[in-house]
């Protein structure tokens, strides 16, 4: 059942959500089974790093971990296996998981995230680019960190909107980290994801004021579980736009374009919001 919208109003101003005694075994036995999770998949990842062999392991992790949060993830379209730059809309942080279950890649996020208690130590896990978003001088390093992570795990993916939406909308797309495709590295092609969680995109939407503690709790207390479909859509070269505004601007078409496909009608203009 879609989330109300006395609910969601009250998530979106940042009000801790009220647990039942059956919520509050939900989110336990979930948390649990992510830390076992991570028991067992973490050791053969360091192994496989020491051995210098590329590991599968944060992606078997992430996939694993959708699924104990509940999300269902269903795959549409074909993933670049290699020299792939994704740009995905963004909803949430099961985004990250659905994205990198589907497909290995590797993540550019904001630098606060490498900061955050355990979450940042697992973005290290799957090689995330971590990049601050007000350091103008520093954005040729940032540039050059990007290209060395599509060297090493073949495909890196990129939120462009800055932040996230209900699902039902999309922002203008930001440009600054698709100049490392000025000009294109050799055989990178770009492939827009288009993420949908059909009628529970407003639930599982992080908007508002909503902390990231406060978020996952309520997804993960939930009961039930969720759709989310990954759309790997057309790829194209990047050489045949020119400049990453012209690259933003064809993603953003066409991520759009079925996106509308998907709810069967046209976007809203998304206000109101204040960045998580």
């Amino acid at each position: 059942m879609p989330i109300s919208p006395h609910a969601r109003a009250a998530a979106a101003a940042g009000t801790p959500p009220p647990l039942s005694w059956l919520a509050f075994l939900r989110l336990w036995t979930r948390i649990l089974l992510l830390a076992l999770t991570l028991i067992v998949t973490v050791p053969p990842h360091y192994l496989w790093r020491i051995l210098h062999i590329s590991s599968p392991w944060p992606r078997y992790y992430l996939g694993t971990a959708a699924r104990i949060c509940g999300a269902r993830v269903k795959v549409r379209g074909t993933a670049l296996r290699r020299d792939a730059f994704y740009i995905s809309n963004h909803i949430s942080w099961v985004d990250i998981l659905a994205i990198a279950g589907a497909s290995g890649t590797a993540f550019v996020a904001k630098a606060e995230i490498r900061d955050a208690p355990v979450v940042g130590w697992l973005a290290t896990l799957n090689r995330t680019v971590f990049v601050e978003r007000e350091d103008r001088l520093g954005v040729a390093e940032q540039i050059n960190r990007l290209r060395d992570a599509l060297a090493e795990t073949w495909s890196v993916t990129v939120f462009p909107e800055g932040t996230t939406t209900d699902g039902r909308s999309l922002f203008p797309f930001k440009t600054p980290m698709l100049k490392v495709l000025e000009p294109p590295p050799p055989g990178i092609l770009v492939q827009p994801v288009l993420l949908d969680y059909g009628a529970v995109s407003e639930e599982i939407a992080w908007i508002g004021e909503e902390s990231g503690k406060n978020n996952a709790v309520r997804l993960l207390a939930r009961p039930g579980t969720f759709r989310v479909t990954v759309t790997f859509l057309e790829p194209f070269h990047p050489r045949d736009f020119t400049g990453r505004k012209a690259i933003a601007a064809e993603s953003r078409r066409r991520i759009e374009e079925a996106l509308v496909a998907a709810i069967g009608r046209p976007l809203v203009p998304f206000t109101g919001h204040a960045q998580p």
